[in-house]
């Protein structure tokens, strides 16, 4: 059973996709595989620098994020530009680490632009982490310390609500208590391996 499962920016995907490895399923992490695939000495770093320049790298020879971010979260065209070599990247990891799955396993990939990229229709199920605008702006601005306007900026970037709603065929609703949650989420696990 292949599963994508996405939310916009502070919706806690990372927490569902931690209950879900606790109830049992394989994880395929795009975030982590993102940092993986332009780590210091891949072809994906070198790449990135070809394409922005030597300023998006720290002292240390690694990607520096936050320049990273400043410079494509303002510009829709550089943002597609690192897209384009990230995400190909991404995926391929990806499938390898699928591939070592059991049979019978549940196999979420926990991808937080998929309706930007457009891969729903790849996966077997769509998992959305699901609060509202302003909840996210409130995560982030009081947990991550971020303006409302840097905030509303990571956003804007991203699909809308109703762009992921639309792809969706679990939702689930983070709004509620922790234990609230793990219940929604051992629901959708209990369907999802059903």
């Amino acid at each position: 059973m292949r599963v994508g499962l996405t939310g916009g920016v502070a919706s806690g995907k990372s927490t569902v996709a931690a209950i879900l490895v606790d109830l049992g399923a394989v994880l395929v992490d795009a975030d982590l595989l993102a940092r993986e695939v332009v780590a210091p000495g891949t072809d994906g770093l070198a790449e990135v620098v070809a394409a922005f320049g030597d300023d998006v790298l720290t002292p240390d020879g690694e990607l520096d994020r936050p320049a990273v971010g400043a410079l494509v979260f303002a510009d829709p065209a550089k943002r597609q530009a690192l897209e384009a070599i990230i995400h190909p990247r991404v995926r391929a990891r990806g499938a390898e680490l699928e591939a070592a799955a059991e049979p019978g396993d549940v196999v979420v990939h926990d991808i937080p632009l998929l309706a930007e990229t457009g891969q729903a229709d790849g996966f077997d199920a769509v998992v959305v982490v699901d609060v509202p605008e302003d909840v996210q702006v409130d995560r982030m601005t009081r947990l991550r310390g971020m303006s409302e306007a840097d905030a509303r900026a990571r956003l804007a970037a991203q699909a809308s609500r109703a762009e992921r709603l639309r792809i969706a065929t679990h939702v689930v609703d983070n709004t509620g208590t922790h234990e609230d949650l793990r219940e929604r989420v051992a629901e959708v696990f209990a369907e999802l391996a059903g």
